[in-house]
């Protein structure tokens, strides 16, 4: 039967013979510095908030919400972009692109001298952050044998969570310390922190943008994009670097078995191809949202308010939230060294079941008027969930069950709707907390997670250890013998993809 998958031993591409590990390390390391240029971008805002804030007078929620979401709208943007460019001019171009527009959005962003001007530039910095975003978990999973791919992927999620920290340290430092009771925006607004201070937490990306801009320039193309672009001795180099010869001749033959079983599905069923891109495409989207939607972000976002109600002071504030950032990077470590031995599913499972716990403890924690350290251990358990599970294993999961010829749109959408996520999540907190109060918002964000568990058991794959190309073989088989309902059928252990020779 054509396009069959068997249950035969992984092939000689995805074997720990003759791997260059230092190599591979370096490549992916380059590339996910991308991350963490996200996350020191993504997160800064949240230690400069009650500064700037000031220094622009904001006051009403919905032009909080604008200040601290507008970026957004730029990652959406940037998401949206980088599909197409980066099939067109490569992955590598949009790596180096992606560091100079850090560079230039950081520097003139603490330039600003007009909340328009502030907003500017943030949309351009989310840009860069929306390129990033889809590129750097790309091009990793394309560079990465199949044995290594999971830890390598979320190699870019603990750059994120590094980016993270390093920005709450960042802020820390900076900061001046606030004068106690200093409540009122005129106050604030005349310290050093309201003047200069917050400026200098944003110029600072410049000099790990610079860093990255210098390695991208170093990494080499993506193999697979050279080979769609039938530059197969550039692709067969890079891939002798990676493993040796016989790694380099299996993985363009398996490349090659995959494209030839694209074109005869094209040939031969059409819709059938259609159905598969749209059920990996529902998997991927889904999981972005549930990634965002699971509320986390909130705590980064509105560490301020979050812990400022727990009735913590300025100073401890700046001081929790890098406790945050270094339990994040802890949990993160901890992901990185079970995804590629546990598999993805688990831990999706496990995070949801978890997050939606932690949320309606601290829900049920506001509503009885808790304040101070149980809030901080509660949200400190939130986040250790959430980074061994949804932060790093959905980067994962996207950047494996699209097609080849279909990765990057499939990649792009799927972020595109991690940024609409986001942005709804980040512009609606304030007023949903207006609305419904700190306990009622929590208590929401548990549903979601809980139906996200629903959502994970019956139609998400267990992928570990294949390479790309047997995942888009077995989902190919998987939709030619089932209607297009999402639930996969479970065998004894891990979830799998049913592949054809078992229909």
């Amino acid at each position: 039967m054509q396009g069959a998958v068997s249950n035969q031993p992984l092939p000689p591409a995805s074997a720990n013979t003759d791997l260059n590990a230092r190599y591979v390390s370096l490549v992916c390391a380059a590339a996910a510095l991308g991350g963490l240029l996200f996350g020191y971008d993504w997160v800064v805002i949240g230690g400069a908030k009650l500064f700037y804030e000031a220094y622009f007078r904001l006051t009403n929620s919905s032009e909080v919400g604008w200040a601290n979401s507008c970026a957004l709208l730029g990652c959406l943007l940037g998401s949206i972009l980088s599909g197409s460019v980066s099939d067109r001019f490569g992955r590598k171009k949009l790596l180096v692109g992606s560091a100079v527009l850090f560079a230039v959005s950081s520097i003139l962003t603490g330039l600003a001298h007009s909340f328009s001007e502030f907003v500017c530039w943030r949309i351009g910095g989310g840009i860069a952050i929306g390129v990033a975003s889809n590129v750097s978990p790309t091009y990793i999973a394309e560079v990465s044998p199949a044995v290594w791919r999971g830890r390598l992927v979320a190699l870019n999620q603990m750059t994120i969570v590094i980016g993270i920290l390093l920005a709450q340290i960042v802020n820390w430092l900076i900061a001046d310390r606030v004068p106690a009771g200093a409540a009122s925006h005129e106050i604030i607004r005349s310290t050093w922190n309201g003047q200069w201070g917050w400026r200098w937490m944003f110029i600072v990306v410049a000099i790990p943008s610079l860093l990255f801009f210098l390695s991208a320039l170093l990494v080499p193309e993506s193999p697979p994009w050279l080979l769609l672009r039938h530059r197969k001795n550039q692709a067969q180099t890079i891939f002798e670097r990676i493993g040796g010869s016989e790694y380099a001749s299996s993985a363009i033959a398996f490349f090659a078995a995959a494209e030839e079983d694209r074109v005869e599905r094209a040939g031969a069923s059409h819709a059938r191809s259609r159905r598969t891109f749209r059920r990996a495409l529902i998997i991927g989207v889904t999981l972005a949202v549930l990634q965002q939607w699971s509320g986390i972000n909130v705590l980064f976002n509105y560490a301020q308010e979050i812990y400022e109600r727990a009735g913590y002071g300025a100073n401890d504030v700046l001081f929790n939230i890098v406790i945050t950032g270094a339990i994040n990077l802890i949990f993160t470590l901890v992901a990185l060294g079970t995804v590629d031995r546990l598999g993805r599913r688990p831990l999706m499972l496990f995070g949801c079941a978890s997050i939606t716990a932690a949320h309606l403890m601290i829900g049920t924690a506001y509503r009885a008027g808790a304040t101070g350290l149980p809030i901080l251990l509660l949200t400190l358990l939130t986040i250790g969930c959430y980074a061994m599970s949804l932060a790093p294993v959905t980067w994962v999961i996207i950047s494996e069950i699209f097609p080849a010829d279909l990765r990057s749109k499939g990649v792009a959408t799927s972020v595109c709707a991690l940024w609409i996520a986001s942005f709804l999540l980040t512009f609606t907190f304030p007023i949903l907390q207006d609305k419904l109060g700190a306990s009622g918002v929590f208590l929401l964000y548990a549903f979601v997670c809980a139906a996200g568990f629903v959502f994970v058991y019956l139609a998400v794959p267990e992928t570990k250890n294949k390479t790309l190309e047997q995942i888009e073989k077995e989902l190919n088989a998987y939709a030619s013998s089932r209607p297009v309902g999402l639930r996969f059928r479970r065998r004894s252990g891990p979830t799998s993809i049913r592949s054809e020779t078992e229909s």
